[in-house]
């Protein structure tokens, strides 16, 4: 079942050949998935956000509309042969370009809720754009050259290239993750009382991250085993529940940021990160808030604007922000 460096992948050209019913009814399966919970997040987004801007909406509603749902639905039309082959290769180069370098996006646009160095912001922004660049525009020239000239070196240059970019991708992933990991344990490390709650959210939000990595690691595996047809279509199922998990990451930042300003100290001021205004810790979220224009030594938390939240997490109107921040005993 294994592909060779030497042959087209089986499934790339003239559809899958392989007589295999378990890999045919695995490759449905893995599509259905992904078409499913590509549909869940658009109605999410909507449902959840209640401003439709900011780097993280938009990278997240385009990861799935124009990365997840192009991607799934190529391959399907690819390996049962049910459309054009420039067809179904434009639409899973098309996907792959939002959807990969898209998750990456996504990682970043929260990665500020943690990390205040711009140095660092600056360098996975900078890691982000130069391997998109790097990585995508050679793999789809020897996409195309293998499924129409054919000629052994084109196929082995994209038998390699396929199987690199996968890895440096998520590679690339491992090294945002990271960043997001070691800064939450700090800001665990910052707070003064630490409790059960905290510890639990610390956990959960380890958990998810190593979710996220296993994820990436299966991905790789079955590709460097030689399963072409399985991979091309576990990888949009796979991308979609990472992008599904972001909404649990944000959320548990953000309870994680709340429950320091629920248990002040005894008779001295609260202490903060540098990034959190309590004075903004007016109720519990589960995504990220678009950033809105503020004063100039304002950072961080004072982007989350009310607006923004659900209705149903509005319980504080603006006009009473004063009194909630003198008031220790707000139901977190």
């Amino acid at each position: 079942m294994g592909d060779t460096l030497d042959q087209p992948p089986d499934g790339l050209i003239g559809g899958y050949h392989g007589g295999s019913l378990t890999v045919r009814i695995l490759m449905i399966v893995f599509s259905s998935i992904a078409l499913y919970n590509a549909v869940e997040l658009f109605i999410l987004l909507f449902l959840t956000f209640q401003s439709y801007r900011g780097l993280y909406f938009w990278t997240l509603l385009l990861s799935v509309v124009l990365g997840v749902v192009p991607h799934t639905i190529a391959y399907i039309l690819e390996f049962f042969a049910l459309a054009p082959l420039w067809l179904s290769l434009t639409l899973s180069t098309i996907g792959f370009y939002v959807m990969v370098p898209g998750q990456s996006v996504v990682l970043y646009s929260r990665l500020h809720l943690v990390v205040q160095d711009r140095r660092v912001l600056r360098f996975v922004l900078w890691l982000i754009i130069i391997d998109a660049i790097i990585l995508l525009i050679p793999t789809t020239v020897l996409t195309f050259s293998t499924a129409y000239v054919r000629t052994d070196p084109f196929i082995r240059g994209y038998n390699v290239m396929e199987r690199m970019q996968l890895a440096w991708f998520c590679c690339q992933e491992f090294v945002i993750s990271g960043i997001y990991i070691w800064e939450t344990v700090k800001l665990l490390q910052m707070m003064p009382d630490k409790d059960q709650r905290r510890t639990r959210i610390m956990y959960e939000l380890l958990a998810i991250n190593f979710v996220i990595i296993l994820l990436d690691v299966a991905l790789l595996l079955v590709e460097y085993i030689g399963y072409y047809s399985l991979q091309t279509t576990l990888k949009p199922m796979v991308y979609s529940i990472k992008l599904k998990l972001e909404f649990g990451v944000l959320g548990k930042l953000v309870s994680l940021v709340q429950t320091s300003r629920s248990q002040p100290t005894s008779g001295e001021p609260e202490e903060y990160p540098q990034f959190v205004d309590p004075t903004q810790l007016t109720s519990d979220v589960t995504h990220a808030a678009p950033v809105e224009r503020t004063p100039r030594g304002l950072r961080g938390w004072n982007n989350i604007s009310l607006e923004s939240l659900p209705v149903s997490e509005q319980r504080i109107r603006p006009s009473t922000r004063s009194r909630v921040s003198s008031d220790s005993g707000h139901p977190s």
